[in-house]
C-alpha cells in the first residue's frame, strides 16, 4: 500500500510536469504568434504588404490577377487612361490558380470588380507541388478571411490542425517580415498600382529548357479551380478576359495546360488570347528581361495591344 502510493505520488508529478509544459507551449505559441502577427500587418513594403493589401483594402473596378508574368506585364495606369476605371495590378511572384480564385472570392466580400484580366501561364495546370507550397502567402489570413479556408487546406490534409498554432502561418516568413518592418518608406507597389516594371534588358537570348509534356500529368484539382473561377465571374456579372502573355521564344511542344484553358474558357464563351508564341515579341531580346518575363518597353507595347483586343471584343458582344 505504501509503495501504491509513492508510485501515485509520482504519476501526478509526473502529469502536473506535462501540464506545465503544455501550458508553456500554448502560452509561448499565443504570445510568439501574436507578435508575428502584429509585425507582419505592419509591414510597408514587400510581397506579403501587397498581399495583404489585394486581400483587404484593394477594390478596383479592373483587377489584374497573375503570377509574377501578371505583376510584371500589365501596367494599370494604361488600363486606367484607356478604359477610364480604377485599376490595380494584383499579380504576385509564383503563385496559381489558388491564389488567383482566393483574391476574387476576398474581393466579392468587399464589391464586384467590372473587369479582370486573369494571366495565365504555360504549362499552368502541370501537377507541381509548388502550387500547393505557395499557399503558404495565405496562411495569416485563414481565420479572418473563411472565405478561403478550403483554398488553403489544399496545401496539405493536415493543414486545419497546424493552423490551431499562431506560429505557424508565419514560420516560414519570419526573416521576410523583419525586412518588411525595418523600412518606413511607403509601399512603392501601391504607388504604381501593384505593377512591378523591369529595366533590365536581355542580351544574350537563353536556351529554354524542353519539358517532356507528354509525360507530365494534369492537376484535376487546378482545372477544377480554374473553371470554378470562371464561374464565378460570370455569377457575379464580373466581365473577364483571360490572356498568356509573351514568352521570348516560340514553344513547339504541345502545352496541354493551354489547350484546356482555351477549351473551358470557350465552353463558357470567355475570351481567352494566348500570346505565347506572339510573332511581335519572339525573339526581341530589347523587348524581354528573362526568357518569360518583359521589361517595361515590352510591357508598355503589351499591355497597348491587348487593351485593343479588349475593346474589339466588347464591340462583338
Amino acid at each position: 500500500f505504501f509503495m501504491n502510493g509513492i508510485n501515485g505520488d509520482v504519476h501526478k508529478a509526473y502529469l502536473v510536469k506535462i501540464l506545465i509544459f503544455l501550458f508553456l507551449i500554448i502560452f509561448l505559441d499565443q504570445i510568439i504568434g501574436r507578435s508575428l502577427r502584429t509585425l507582419y500587418f505592419k509591414q510597408r513594403e514587400g510581397a506579403y504588404c501587397k498581399v495583404s493589401y489585394t486581400l483587404d483594402k484593394a477594390s478596383p473596378e479592373l483587377l489584374i490577377l497573375g503570377s509574377s508574368r501578371a505583376e510584371d506585364h500589365y501596367i494599370p495606369r494604361v488600363f486606367e487612361s484607356n478604359f477610364h476605371v480604377s485599376c490595380y495590378n494584383a499579380g504576385l511572384g509564383g503563385e496559381s490558380i489558388f491564389y488567383y480564385d482566393a483574391v476574387f472570392k476576398s474581393a466579392l466580400k468587399r464589391y464586384t470588380p467590372k473587369i479582370i484580366v486573369l494571366d495565365i501561364r504555360r504549362w499552368e495546370f502541370v501537377r507541381q507541388n509548388d502550387s500547393y507550397d505557395r499557399i503558404s502567402s495565405l496562411l495569416p489570413y485563414y481565420k479572418s478571411h473563411p472565405e478561403i479556408k478550403t483554398i488553403v487546406e489544399l496545401k496539405s490534409k493536415y493543414e486545419k490542425y497546424k493552423l490551431l498554432s499562431n506560429i505557424y502561418p508565419y514560420n516560414s516568413s519570419m526573416f521576410t517580415i523583419l525586412v518588411g518592418n525595418l523600412t518606413y518608406n511607403k509601399d512603392k507597389t501601391i504607388e504604381v498600382k501593384g505593377y512591378l516594371p523591369i529595366t533590365k534588358t536581355m542580351t544574350i537570348a537563353p536556351i529554354p529548357a524542353k519539358r517532356a509534356s507528354a509525360n507530365e500529368s494534369i492537376d484535376t484539382t487546378q482545372v477544377a479551380y480554374y473553371e470554378t473561377f470562371i464561374n464565378d465571374c460570370i455569377k457575379a456579372g464580373t466581365e473577364l478576359h483571360i490572356f498568356c502573355s509573351p514568352y521570348l521564344s516560340e514553344n513547339k511542344q504541345q502545352d496541354q495546360s493551354i489547350e484546356l484553358e482555351k477549351k473551358i474558357a470557350e465552353k463558357y464563351n470567355i475570351p481567352y488570347h494566348d500570346y505565347s508564341n506572339e510573332p511581335i515579341f519572339m525573339n526581341q531580346l530589347q523587348l524581354f528581361a528573362d526568357y518569360s518575363h518583359m521589361n517595361k518597353e515590352g510591357a508598355q507595347l503589351y499591355t497597348n495591344i491587348i487593351i485593343d483586343m479588349i475593346e474589339k471584343e466588347r464591340i462583338k458582344r
